[in-house]
C-alpha cells in the first residue's frame, strides 16, 4: 500500500471545492486545478477566463487531446511521493486517469444551491453570473455532455466519498482533517 495520498475533488459550482482544497494545502497537500490548465490556456490566446470560455476551451481541449486531456497534464506535473490535491476533476474521462494514481479517491463537495449562490455572488470572479437564472443555465450546462465537454452528474457518481458543505465551517474542517490524517 502506498502512503502518498490523491484527492480529486468533484462538485458544483461553488461547493466549496476550494475551501477543502486550502485545508488540504495547509495539511501539507500540493495543489493542481485541471481549471488552472484551462486558464493557462485562455492567457496564452488573451482571453478572459470567464465561465463560458472556461467551458468552451475545455472542451476544445478534450476533444483535441480525449476526455482525460487534462488530468494527463495535472498527473505530468505531480511530485512523486507528495499528496496532492487536484480541484476541479469533472469528467469521468479525467477520474479514469487520475486513477491510475495509486492511492487516489474522488471527492464530491456538496452545498444546497441557495448557498452555491450567495457564494458566487459574494466571490465576485469575472464571469459568474449574478442573477439566480444566469446561474442555473450555466450549471445546467456543466452537468451533463459527451465526452468532451461537462459532466458533473457522471463524475459525481463516480465519487469514493461526500464532504458537505452547507456553512458549518467545523463540520467541514472535521471532515477534511480526516481526509489528511
Amino acid at each position: 500500500m502506498t502512503s502518498t495520498r490523491y484527492y480529486g475533488l468533484t462538485g458544483l459550482n461553488a461547493a466549496g471545492k476550494g475551501s477543502v482544497a486550502d485545508l488540504l494545502i495547509a495539511a501539507g497537500f500540493d495543489y493542481h486545478s485541471l481549471s488552472d490548465a484551462i486558464r493557462h490556456v485562455l492567457a496564452e490566446r488573451g482571453l478572459e477566463p470567464t465561465r463560458d470560455n472556461m467551458i468552451v476551451t475545455g472542451r476544445e481541449l478534450r476533444e483535441k487531446g480525449g476526455p482525460g486531456a487534462l488530468a494527463t497534464l495535472i498527473v505530468s506535473r505531480l511530485r512523486p511521493g507528495v499528496p496532492a490535491v487536484i480541484d476541479s476533476v469533472r469528467t469521468p474521462g479525467e477520474v479514469a486517469v487520475l486513477r491510475t494514481l495509486p492511492g487516489f479517491r474522488l471527492v464530491e463537495v456538496t452545498a444546497p444551491e441557495a448557498v452555491r449562490f450567495d457564494r458566487i455572488r459574494a466571490r465576485g470572479r469575472v464571469g459568474d453570473p449574478q442573477d439566480l437564472e444566469t446561474f442555473r443555465r450555466h450549471e445546467a450546462a456543466e452537468l451533463t455532455g459527451n465526452d468532451a465537454g461537462q459532466q458533473l452528474i457522471a463524475t459525481a457518481a463516480l465519487a469514493d466519498q461526500q464532504i458537505p458543505n452547507d456553512g458549518d465551517r467545523n463540520a467541514l474542517e472535521a471532515a477534511v482533517a480526516a481526509l489528511a490524517a
